[in-house]
């Protein structure tokens, strides 16, 4: 089983999709600004999982899907702003995949917890 097969990974890779798409239609003084960073943190999401998969450990590997948890909450704070701006009228689907990613992240993390007391 490698990171391609977790459905947090490829969800993932669907929000970025989704992202990349959003902030397409932002105004151009953005490129460098939001719309950059929410490009990053979309893509640090899935990056982190798949990069913690390959970790020797599996200490290592919880500690990168906590930092794609913070790359989601990160994405979630810059929705909530575009959507402030007005260069996205409605994130609400946006928002709600986020909340999906959050709790399906954190159950992926007792897992990986658990997993790990098993074996040490």
């Amino acid at each position: 089983m490698t990171h391609k097969d977790l459905d947090i990974w490829k969800m993932g890779v669907n929000l970025v999709t989704k992202i990349y798409q959003l902030t397409q239609d932002f105004p151009k003084v953005e490129n460098y600004g939001l719309a950059s960073q929410m490009q990053r943190a979309a893509v640090s999401y899935p990056s982190n999982i798949a990069e913690g998969a390959a970790r020797d450990s599996i200490a290592e590997y919880i500690r990168f899907v906590h930092i794609s948890l913070g790359s989601l909450s990160e994405l979630e704070t810059q929705i909530i702003i575009s959507k402030n701006l007005g260069y996205a009228s409605d994130v609400t689907i946006l928002l709600n995949e986020v909340e999906t990613l959050r709790k399906k992240t954190l159950n992926f993390i007792k897992y990986l917890k658990n997993k790990k007391a098993k074996h040490g």
